[in-house]
Protein backbone atom coordinates (compact mmCIF):
# COMPACT_ATOMS: atom_id res chain seq x y z
CA UNK A 1 0.00 0.00 0.00
CA UNK A 2 2.80 2.36 0.93
CA UNK A 3 4.58 1.58 -2.32
CA UNK A 4 1.39 2.35 -4.25
CA UNK A 5 1.03 5.69 -2.47
CA UNK A 6 4.65 6.52 -3.19
CA UNK A 7 4.15 5.63 -6.83
CA UNK A 8 1.05 7.81 -7.06
CA UNK A 9 2.87 10.71 -5.39
CA UNK A 10 5.75 10.29 -7.82
CA UNK A 11 3.36 10.38 -10.79
CA UNK A 12 1.65 13.50 -9.43
CA UNK A 13 5.04 15.15 -8.82
CA UNK A 14 6.24 14.37 -12.33
CA UNK A 15 2.95 15.57 -13.78
CA UNK A 16 3.25 18.83 -11.85
CA UNK A 17 6.83 19.27 -13.03
CA UNK A 18 5.81 18.51 -16.60
CA UNK A 19 2.95 21.00 -16.38
CA UNK A 20 5.28 23.69 -15.03
CA UNK A 21 7.83 23.01 -17.74
CA UNK A 22 5.13 23.13 -20.43
CA UNK A 23 4.53 26.83 -19.78
CA UNK A 24 7.00 28.67 -21.99
CA UNK A 25 8.07 32.21 -21.10
CA UNK A 26 7.68 34.92 -23.75
CA UNK A 27 9.39 38.19 -22.76
CA UNK A 28 7.85 41.25 -24.41
CA UNK A 29 9.66 44.57 -24.39
CA UNK A 30 7.79 47.49 -22.86
CA UNK A 31 9.06 50.99 -23.70
CA UNK A 32 7.34 54.09 -22.34
CA UNK A 33 4.94 54.94 -25.16
CA UNK A 34 1.56 56.16 -23.85
CA UNK A 35 -1.12 54.90 -24.05
CA UNK A 36 0.51 51.61 -25.07
CA UNK A 37 2.97 51.46 -22.17
CA UNK A 38 3.15 53.86 -19.23
CA UNK A 39 6.15 53.74 -16.85
CA UNK A 40 7.20 50.15 -17.66
CA UNK A 41 9.95 50.22 -15.01
CA UNK A 42 7.34 50.70 -12.28
CA UNK A 43 5.62 47.86 -10.45
CA UNK A 44 2.41 49.72 -11.20
CA UNK A 45 3.08 49.89 -14.95
CA UNK A 46 -0.08 50.43 -16.95
CA UNK A 47 -1.16 50.78 -20.54
CA UNK A 48 -2.54 48.77 -23.42
CA UNK A 49 0.39 46.34 -23.54
CA UNK A 50 -0.12 45.02 -19.97
CA UNK A 51 -3.83 44.60 -20.79
CA UNK A 52 -2.99 42.70 -23.99
CA UNK A 53 -0.53 40.39 -22.23
CA UNK A 54 -3.08 39.66 -19.48
CA UNK A 55 -5.66 38.76 -22.14
CA UNK A 56 -3.16 36.48 -23.92
CA UNK A 57 -2.38 34.71 -20.64
CA UNK A 58 -6.06 34.21 -19.86
CA UNK A 59 -6.71 32.76 -23.31
CA UNK A 60 -4.28 29.83 -23.05
CA UNK A 61 -1.87 27.95 -20.78
CA UNK A 62 1.01 27.12 -23.10
CA UNK A 63 2.84 30.41 -22.75
CA UNK A 64 3.30 33.05 -20.09
CA UNK A 65 3.66 36.51 -21.60
CA UNK A 66 5.57 38.93 -19.37
CA UNK A 67 6.64 42.53 -19.96
CA UNK A 68 10.26 43.52 -19.46
CA UNK A 69 11.03 47.25 -19.33
CA UNK A 70 13.17 48.65 -22.10
CA UNK A 71 13.57 52.05 -23.79
CA UNK A 72 12.84 53.23 -27.31
CA UNK A 73 16.55 53.60 -28.28
CA UNK A 74 17.58 50.43 -26.39
CA UNK A 75 14.90 48.04 -27.64
CA UNK A 76 16.90 47.03 -30.72
CA UNK A 77 19.85 45.90 -28.61
CA UNK A 78 17.63 44.11 -26.10
CA UNK A 79 15.97 42.26 -28.98
CA UNK A 80 19.24 41.27 -30.66
CA UNK A 81 20.88 40.07 -27.44
CA UNK A 82 17.83 37.98 -26.52
CA UNK A 83 16.88 39.94 -23.41
CA UNK A 84 13.42 40.29 -24.94
CA UNK A 85 11.75 37.85 -27.34
CA UNK A 86 9.24 40.22 -28.85
CA UNK A 87 8.75 43.89 -29.65
CA UNK A 88 5.18 44.97 -30.29
CA UNK A 89 3.37 48.00 -31.72
CA UNK A 90 6.27 48.36 -34.14
CA UNK A 91 6.69 49.03 -37.84
CA UNK A 92 9.31 47.10 -39.83
CA UNK A 93 10.58 50.42 -41.28
CA UNK A 94 11.46 51.89 -37.86
CA UNK A 95 15.07 50.74 -37.88
CA UNK A 96 14.34 46.99 -37.95
CA UNK A 97 15.23 46.44 -41.61
CA UNK A 98 18.52 44.62 -40.96
CA UNK A 99 17.55 42.87 -37.72
CA UNK A 100 16.57 39.18 -38.08
CA UNK A 101 13.11 38.26 -36.86
CA UNK A 102 9.56 37.54 -38.01
CA UNK A 103 7.21 40.45 -38.65
CA UNK A 104 3.65 39.68 -37.53
CA UNK A 105 0.76 41.90 -38.60
CA UNK A 106 -1.29 42.54 -35.44
CA UNK A 107 -4.32 43.95 -37.26
CA UNK A 108 -4.18 47.20 -35.27
CA UNK A 109 -4.08 50.68 -36.82
CA UNK A 110 -3.30 54.03 -35.21
CA UNK A 111 -2.31 57.36 -36.73
CA UNK A 112 -0.10 60.37 -36.05
CA UNK A 113 -1.90 63.72 -36.22
CA UNK A 114 -0.89 67.37 -36.08
CA UNK A 115 -2.23 69.46 -33.19
CA UNK A 116 -2.20 73.26 -32.99
CA UNK A 117 -3.78 75.85 -30.74
CA UNK A 118 -7.30 76.67 -31.83
CA UNK A 119 -7.78 80.27 -32.97
CA UNK A 120 -10.80 81.98 -34.58
CA UNK A 121 -9.03 82.55 -37.91
CA UNK A 122 -7.17 79.23 -37.99
CA UNK A 123 -8.42 76.36 -40.17
CA UNK A 124 -7.13 73.11 -41.60
CA UNK A 125 -5.09 75.17 -44.07
CA UNK A 126 -2.69 75.84 -41.18
CA UNK A 127 -1.39 72.29 -41.50
CA UNK A 128 -0.69 72.44 -45.24
CA UNK A 129 2.96 73.39 -44.68
CA UNK A 130 5.33 72.98 -41.75
CA UNK A 131 7.83 75.55 -43.01
CA UNK A 132 8.50 78.29 -40.48
CA UNK A 133 6.59 76.55 -37.71
CA UNK A 134 8.02 75.33 -34.39
CA UNK A 135 7.35 71.63 -34.01
CA UNK A 136 7.11 69.84 -30.67
CA UNK A 137 8.27 66.25 -31.21
CA UNK A 138 8.90 63.19 -29.05
CA UNK A 139 12.59 62.24 -29.06
CA UNK A 140 13.19 58.84 -30.63
CA UNK A 141 9.97 58.74 -32.65
CA UNK A 142 9.95 58.23 -36.42
CA UNK A 143 7.87 60.80 -38.33
CA UNK A 144 6.61 60.49 -41.88
CA UNK A 145 7.20 64.15 -42.80
CA UNK A 146 10.91 63.65 -41.93
CA UNK A 147 11.32 60.47 -43.94
CA UNK A 148 11.23 58.41 -40.70
CA UNK A 149 14.68 59.73 -39.71
CA UNK A 150 14.57 59.86 -35.90
CA UNK A 151 17.96 61.59 -35.43
CA UNK A 152 17.24 64.51 -33.03
CA UNK A 153 20.00 66.69 -34.49
CA UNK A 154 18.52 66.28 -37.97
CA UNK A 155 15.01 67.13 -36.76
CA UNK A 156 16.21 70.21 -34.87
CA UNK A 157 18.32 71.41 -37.79
CA UNK A 158 15.89 70.76 -40.63
CA UNK A 159 12.50 71.27 -38.99
CA UNK A 160 13.08 73.70 -36.10
CA UNK A 161 11.96 70.93 -33.75
CA UNK A 162 11.70 71.07 -29.97
CA UNK A 163 12.50 67.56 -28.67
CA UNK A 164 11.02 66.18 -25.45
CA UNK A 165 10.17 62.87 -23.81
CA UNK A 166 6.59 63.83 -22.99
CA UNK A 167 3.48 64.18 -25.15
CA UNK A 168 1.90 66.14 -22.31
CA UNK A 169 4.74 68.66 -22.41
CA UNK A 170 4.39 68.98 -26.20
CA UNK A 171 0.66 69.66 -26.00
CA UNK A 172 1.16 72.18 -23.18
CA UNK A 173 3.84 73.95 -25.23
CA UNK A 174 1.25 74.38 -27.98
CA UNK A 175 -1.32 75.78 -25.54
CA UNK A 176 1.26 78.20 -24.08
CA UNK A 177 2.49 79.38 -27.47
CA UNK A 178 5.99 77.91 -27.10
CA UNK A 179 5.40 75.60 -30.07
CA UNK A 180 3.13 75.94 -33.08
CA UNK A 181 2.38 72.28 -33.78
CA UNK A 182 2.74 69.06 -31.79
CA UNK A 183 2.60 65.64 -33.39
CA UNK A 184 0.88 62.99 -31.31
CA UNK A 185 -0.71 59.64 -31.92
CA UNK A 186 -4.47 59.71 -32.26
CA UNK A 187 -4.68 57.16 -29.43
CA UNK A 188 -2.64 59.34 -27.08
CA UNK A 189 -4.66 62.44 -27.89
CA UNK A 190 -7.83 60.49 -27.07
CA UNK A 191 -6.39 59.47 -23.71
CA UNK A 192 -5.19 63.01 -22.96
CA UNK A 193 -8.56 64.61 -23.74
CA UNK A 194 -10.32 61.93 -21.70
CA UNK A 195 -8.25 63.15 -18.72
CA UNK A 196 -8.50 66.86 -19.63
CA UNK A 197 -11.89 67.37 -21.32
CA UNK A 198 -11.85 71.11 -20.57
CA UNK A 199 -8.94 71.55 -23.02
CA UNK A 200 -10.65 69.97 -26.02
CA UNK A 201 -11.92 73.27 -27.45
CA UNK A 202 -8.43 74.78 -27.16
CA UNK A 203 -6.92 72.42 -29.73
CA UNK A 204 -7.22 72.29 -33.50
CA UNK A 205 -6.57 68.72 -34.67
CA UNK A 206 -5.56 68.08 -38.25
CA UNK A 207 -7.52 65.96 -40.66
CA UNK A 208 -4.12 65.55 -42.31
CA UNK A 209 -2.36 62.44 -41.04
CA UNK A 210 1.44 62.31 -40.83
CA UNK A 211 1.41 58.54 -40.95
CA UNK A 212 -0.86 55.59 -40.35
CA UNK A 213 0.51 53.00 -37.97
CA UNK A 214 -0.08 49.41 -39.01
CA UNK A 215 1.20 47.74 -35.88
CA UNK A 216 3.45 44.70 -36.09
CA UNK A 217 4.97 42.38 -33.54
CA UNK A 218 8.60 41.46 -34.15
CA UNK A 219 9.61 38.03 -32.91
CA UNK A 220 13.25 37.05 -32.56
CA UNK A 221 14.58 33.77 -33.97
CA UNK A 222 14.61 31.06 -31.31
CA UNK A 223 11.76 32.49 -29.23
CA UNK A 224 9.57 29.97 -27.41
CA UNK A 225 6.50 30.83 -29.48
CA UNK A 226 6.30 30.63 -33.27
CA UNK A 227 4.95 33.47 -35.42
CA UNK A 228 2.11 31.24 -36.56
CA UNK A 229 1.06 30.37 -33.01
CA UNK A 230 1.15 34.02 -31.91
CA UNK A 231 -1.02 34.92 -34.91
CA UNK A 232 -3.55 32.27 -33.85
CA UNK A 233 -3.68 33.70 -30.32
CA UNK A 234 -4.26 37.23 -31.64
CA UNK A 235 -7.06 35.92 -33.86
CA UNK A 236 -8.69 34.27 -30.83
CA UNK A 237 -8.71 37.63 -29.03
CA UNK A 238 -10.01 39.33 -32.17
CA UNK A 239 -12.86 36.85 -32.53
CA UNK A 240 -13.83 37.08 -28.85
CA UNK A 241 -13.95 40.90 -28.93
CA UNK A 242 -11.05 41.28 -26.48
CA UNK A 243 -8.90 43.27 -28.93
CA UNK A 244 -11.77 45.67 -29.57
CA UNK A 245 -12.41 46.03 -25.84
CA UNK A 246 -8.75 46.85 -25.14
CA UNK A 247 -7.91 49.08 -28.09
CA UNK A 248 -11.18 50.49 -29.39
CA UNK A 249 -11.68 53.06 -26.64
CA UNK A 250 -8.65 55.03 -27.87
CA UNK A 251 -9.67 55.03 -31.54
CA UNK A 252 -7.22 52.30 -32.48
CA UNK A 253 -8.82 50.40 -35.33
CA UNK A 254 -9.01 46.63 -34.90
CA UNK A 255 -8.92 45.08 -38.35
CA UNK A 256 -8.33 41.61 -39.79
CA UNK A 257 -4.64 40.93 -40.30
CA UNK A 258 -3.64 40.85 -43.96
CA UNK A 259 -3.56 37.28 -45.26
CA UNK A 260 -0.56 38.16 -47.42
CA UNK A 261 1.44 39.86 -44.68
CA UNK A 262 0.24 38.46 -41.37
CA UNK A 263 3.70 36.93 -41.03
CA UNK A 264 6.38 38.65 -43.06
CA UNK A 265 9.77 37.02 -43.67
CA UNK A 266 12.94 37.62 -41.70
CA UNK A 267 14.31 41.14 -41.90
CA UNK A 268 17.54 40.10 -43.62
CA UNK A 269 18.23 38.25 -46.83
Amino acid sequence: MDSLCHALLAVLFLAACGSAQATELVRVGGAHFPPYVIKPESEAATGLLPELLAALNRAQGEYEFVMLPTAIPRRFRDFQTGRIDMAVFENPDWGWQDIPGARIDMGLEDAEVFVAQSQPTRSQDYFRTLAGKRLALYSGYHYGFAGFDADPEYLVREFNALMTYSHDSNLLMVLRGRADIALVTRSYLGMYLERNPEQKAQFLVSTRVDQNYRHYALLRPGAAITPERFTVLLDLLRASGELQRIFGRYQIQVTPASLDSSVMPDGRD
